[in-house]
């Protein structure tokens, strides 16, 4: 006898936190770069670096291995290098403070908002007056929702310094009718497999900068520098990395780039319904920026009894994330760099984030959100 109605097993099925939409469109791309034989850097990653820049709406595109790579490339083209200083926030994956390091510089921790999570401007302006030494402002569109790039923008121009998008989680966002990747000088992306896209390890700098594109590009394929006279290549004129993309993951990068606008469309679907079925549970909620688009990568929520509500999930079938437990800045790898950030503190003690990925159904989107109203631990914000 069977064990239980479809019901009952949709019940006790456990709804992830990701889902990757990798299919037969993908697998015929690879099978087509398998057959070709150019596996490393061929001419599907130009095809894929030129196709992105133009979603993004820049100039350039440059391929890289993955989003740490891509950033630390990006960082070494504009300059950033021993006794320069970057000023970006603590409230991130650690890759984004670690490509400063890799870089050479240090970075400088400015605190997040309490409402966006993204970078605080204030706290930045703060910092780049009290600074010396600084090259760049580094930005993360913090779980899809483009941080306050129009006045970062001005402050970097005020003070002269580079600005930096982090964008490994805001595939198709945007602000004021412009996507993420486009708003600032250089940007960076990452294609890990839980990203709004994905190349299965992968990353993308964009950038209206020659100068630096050519300079990353560079600094991804061991300063090697374009054949003169038609040369064999071997002309290496700046110091470098192995960190190419190969064409296997450029392939699979083509198809999801094709996907990537339904995938958006999909998560903001979704987010939508979690805000309005969350509407009278006393839990903070995420939301767009004034003139912007959230790409939902995370739907993340504030909670006061934060690890009890993922308990209490995790008991119900809903799978979580928690994105970040603990601030970079204390981080046993930052032990010693002083900071001020007591909102990017407690917010890592709140933030939960809830399934959001195109694979969910309507019916599993009600679930989450029943779930989390169903717990008796949710208190006032």
């Amino acid at each position: 006898m069977s064990g239980g109605s479809g019901a009952e097993d949709e019940r006790q099925s456990t709804i992830p936190i990701a889902d990757p939409a990798v299919g037969e469109a993908e697998q015929d791309a690879v099978r087509s770069v398998l057959h070709d034989g150019q596996l490393a850097d061929g001419p599907v990653v130009r095809e894929f670096e030129d196709a992105f820049a133009g979603y993004c709406g820049t100039d350039h595109g440059v391929a890289a291995a993955n989003g740490t790579a891509a950033l630390h490339a990006a960082l070494v083209a504009l300059g950033v290098g021993p006794g320069d200083r970057v000023v970006t926030t603590p409230f991130s994956f650690v890759a984004t403070a670690n490509a400063i390091r890799l870089a050479g510089g240090e970075p400088v921790f400015a605190d997040a908002d309490p409402e966006t999570y993204n970078l605080d401007p204030d706290a930045v302006e703060s910092a780049l007056q009290r600074e010396d030494d600084v090259a760049a402002v580094l930005a993360v569109h913090l779980y899809g929702r483009p941080a306050p790039m129009d006045r970062l923008s001005e402050l970097a121009d005020e003070h002269d310094v580079a600005l930096v998008e982090d964008a490994a989680q805001a595939h198709g966002a945007a602000l004021g009718g412009r996507r993420a990747g486009s708003l600032g000088d250089v940007a960076c992306f990452s294609f890990y497999p839980t990203k709004n896209m994905t190349t299965g390890e992968g990353g993308m700098i964009t950038t209206d900068r020659e100068a630096v594109a050519e300079a990353a590009a560079r600094f991804v394929n061991h300063g090697r520098g374009a054949a003169p006279d038609g040369g064999s290549g071997y002309e290496h004129v700046d110091l470098g990395h192995n960190l190419r993309m190969t064409s296997i993951a450029a392939a699979i990068g083509l198809v999801q780039l094709e996907r990537l606008p339904r995938f958006v469309r999909a998560r903001r679907r979704n987010a939508g319904r979690l805000t309005e079925a969350l509407a009278d549970v006393p839990v903070g909620t995420p939301a767009d920026p004034p003139d912007g688009r959230h790409a939902y990568h995370q739907y993340t929520i504030k909670h006061d009894d934060r690890d009890g509500l993922a308990a209490h999930l995790e008991d119900a079938g809903v799978s979580t994330g928690v994105y970040y437990p603990k601030p970079i800045h204390e981080q046993p790898a930052y032990a010693g760099v002083e900071a001020s950030a007591p909102v990017a503190e407690r917010l890592a003690e709140r933030v939960l984030s809830l399934p959001v990925h195109p694979g969910l159904t309507e019916r599993d989107v009600a679930r989450v959100a029943e779930a989390v109203a169903a717990y008796e631990g949710v208190a006032a914000r």
